[in-house]
């Protein structure tokens, strides 16, 4: 079901770009006969206008993938998305080998990411409390220069987030003095095609006034992938011109389209299920709902204050770059299906499934 809609992406596109032709062509040929008079500019307008207006159209790959897909999807081990514990002590110790390496990032798709610590996309979850000294380490075993930036940071970029070339480590510290749900990111030119190729991951602040007991704790990280190729045969890599237009192939929870339809995240009936969603992008937000539900609590913005946080939600938007925390309790067994409103990232893969409970049967839709 998760791949269903991708078809219809590629014949809106092509249609899209067919319409955009046909009236770049008729506004040449205007052209050309308003300004008879100024033959030479007006030719050399003309043949620049063609050049651009003939391109041919981008690609879609959404949905291209081999015809045994349903059992690659099952084979597949999915993201733990489990908020991993804090480190004891005054000071969390990070450090992140960067590694160019191939993943999969739909059933039979791979693509060749630039990975922190390599995982592919995204990068280890990072956990600390308010107040901890995070001391982060990163080692450069790519290819080209890369960085990271941390969003619940509160530094001179220039100083903490430079270029490390490779081969090189380079270490920083900050205090993690904002809780919250942040954003970390590599930060080197361009940024676009750098977070595209999976260099993002989250890092959780704890508040030094603890929330309410959790039963389950997940982290979601949303992000896209913009393809050359089909990924089938042999990996894809990072297409510029699909990125710049916003228009992706894949888009995903934690780095795979659909993973958790196939590995449903669970919880018992009545559990407190916390939710920590980062909108990693590079471009697109995550409007994050759960179907058949709302959200008791949201903290909106990574905004962890109990003061400023919202009650009785249905959807709550993540932009791209930040992060929201959302908490639930569902009485009823079942199989409720978390999503970003914006369907078409549904239609790309962006879905997964909260198993309430050991509920009979599969989703129908």
């Amino acid at each position: 079901m998760v791949f269903k809609g991708f078809f219809a992406v590629v014949v809106i596109a092509l249609v899209a770009s067919f319409a955009a032709v046909a009236f770049a062509l008729d506004s040449m040929a205007t052209a050309r006969d308003d300004d008879k008079s100024d033959a030479a500019a007006s030719t050399t307008v003309d043949h620049a206008a063609a050049e651009s207006a003939v391109a041919l159209p981008l690609e879609s790959f959404a949905g291209t993938v081999p015809e045994n897909a349903d059992a690659l999807a099952k084979q597949h081990r999915a993201t733990d998305a489990t908020l991993p514990p804090v480190q004891a002590g005054p000071v969390a110790k990070v450090h992140m080998t960067l590694k160019d390496m191939t993943v999969q990032i739909a059933p039979g798709v791979g693509y060749r990411t630039w990975a922190f610590d390599g995982h592919g996309a995204p990068g280890p979850i990072v956990h600390v409390r308010q107040g901890q000294t995070v001391r982060m380490t990163l080692t450069n075993g790519g290819a080209i220069p890369h960085s990271i930036d941390f969003h619940a940071a509160r530094i001179a970029p220039n100083v903490a987030f430079r270029d490390v070339a490779p081969g090189e480590s380079f270490t920083f510290k900050f205090k993690a003095n904002d809780p919250g749900v942040f954003m970390y990111h590599c930060g080197t030119k361009p940024v676009l095609a750098h977070i595209a190729n999976g260099m993002y991951g989250a890092i959780i602040v704890d508040s030094a006034t603890p929330l309410p007991k959790a039963d389950h704790e997940y982290v979601l990280v949303g992000g896209e992938f913009y393809l050359n190729g089909d990924g089938l045969k042999e990996p894809a890599s990072f297409d510029m011109a699909k990125a710049h237009t916003q228009m992706p192939d894949w888009v995903t929870f934690n780095g795979y389209a659909g993973q958790y339809v196939s590995h449903p995240l669970t919880a018992d009936r009545n559990d407190l299920v916390r939710l920590y969603v980062v909108a990693a992008g590079p471009s697109l937000d995550v409007d994050f709902h759960v179907v058949g539900t709302i959200f008791d609590t949201v903290y909106p913005f990574q905004d962890m204050n109990p003061a400023h946080s919202l009650h009785g939600v249905q959807t709550f938007p993540v932009p791209a770059g930040g992060g929201a925390v959302f908490e639930l309790r569902i009485p009823n067994e079942g199989l409720y299906p978390f999503v970003s409103h914006s369907f078409a990232s549904v239609d790309l893969g962006q879905v997964g499934l909260l198993k309430i409970g050991n509920p009979p049967g599969t989703m129908s839709h």
